[in-house]
């Protein structure tokens, strides 16, 4: 996911939320107050911006959920009934989503491509996530992702904005101004990273990555599709990448993960963009952990988990599990 820069021109049977750019100056935020709301923003970001404070966050805190299995893999032909299965399976949308909640789905929406070349994640797996949240009693559902290529483009080419719109889900393009930086306890590459505010002022954060091949890492898997919740250079991620999306992944802590293995992109990624490429699993993963998430994606792609550096790290950092055979793990066929 990359620039993830806000573009003009949107059609009109698409639903995005814009938030203004502008920068509050000391002048403006001085005006605010005296036409009454000063007090309400002493207490929120625009006080932050308007003084050049940088507003910093730990993190988010883990949701403690009684799953019935530790991972739920669904097999069967149609990717919306196998994502509700998956979560049927492990004990339903209810557990993590409660009445009046504000939730986050963050799938993988980095590139100009339509759903059949499996770059982005599928958006029917997206669009049974967000009924299930609402049938749950969510306030609200946010969709959004930092994407590679032009932010427009990829939400309508994924079909995304479409599904969004048709479930009733809030799909925005994150404001580069609207962000907090990382803070860790221990030491990390990752310290004062800039991560959208919204990636963490949640109620419930659902990970749903696409599965497939990536030049970089291996494979995009869970860990890695956080990178589209930030802002600045991500660029310089990719030095010690496997370390810098553990502790991503330590700062967030999604509480739900939902991988897309339904249409695989088995080469030529991140991008893709030839069908040759594509090669049709039929799969949907659900699993709190991670690593084991991860884990048990990558044997999929004959892919040895710990040879992946996320997965790696993810284990050094006591992130979760990546042995699948001490796991488990019911898989339906549908």
């Amino acid at each position: 996911m990359g620039d993830g820069k806000e573009e003009k021109g949107m059609k009109e049977e698409l639903i995005f939320e814009k938030l203004p750019k502008r920068k509050i100056t000391r002048k403006g935020f001085v005006k605010l107050c005296g036409i009454g709301a000063g007090s309400l923003i002493l207490n929120n970001s625009l006080f932050k911006l308007a003084f050049g404070k940088d507003e910093v966050s730990t993190g988010r805190f883990v949701k403690k959920v009684k799953l019935l299995h530790d991972l739920v893999v669904v097999k069967g032909d149609d990717p919306y009934l196998a994502t509700v299965k998956a979560m049927e399976g492990i004990g339903g949308m209810e557990q993590f989503v409660k009445k009046n909640s504000i939730v986050l789905i963050k799938p993988n929406i980095g590139w100009d491509r339509s759903p059949e070349y499996a770059a982005n994640t599928n958006p029917y797996v997206v669009g049974a996530l967000v009924d299930m949240c609402f049938r749950s009693g969510a306030k609200r559902v946010n969709i959004f992702d930092n994407t590679c290529n032009e932010s427009k483009r990829c939400y309508e080419s994924s079909g995304m904005g479409k599904i969004a719109k048709e479930k009733g889900a809030n799909i925005y393009f994150p404001d580069d101004w609207n962000i907090v930086k990382a803070k860790f306890n221990y030491k990390s590459p990752m310290e004062g990273w800039p991560i959208y505010r919204d990636a963490l002022e949640c109620d419930t954060f659902i990970n749903v990555p696409i599965l497939k091949h990536h030049g970089l890492t291996g494979l995009t898997l869970t860990m890695k599709n956080l990178m589209g919740i930030c802002s600045g250079n991500r660029g310089l991620m990719h030095s010690d990448i496997g370390t810098k999306l553990a502790h991503l992944t330590d700062f967030i802590k999604p509480d739900l993960n939902v991988i897309d293995a339904y249409r695989v992109l088995t080469r030529n990624g991140p991008t893709g963009g030839d069908l040759a490429d594509v090669r049709d699993m039929k799969t949907i993963i659900a699993g709190v952990d991670p690593v084991l998430c991860d884990a048990y994606a990558a044997k999929l792609m004959d892919k040895e988990p710990l040879s992946i550096s996320s997965i790696d790290q993810g284990v050094k950092y006591n992130l979760g599990n990546a042995d699948i055979t001490k796991a488990d793990i019911l898989t339906i066929t549908i």
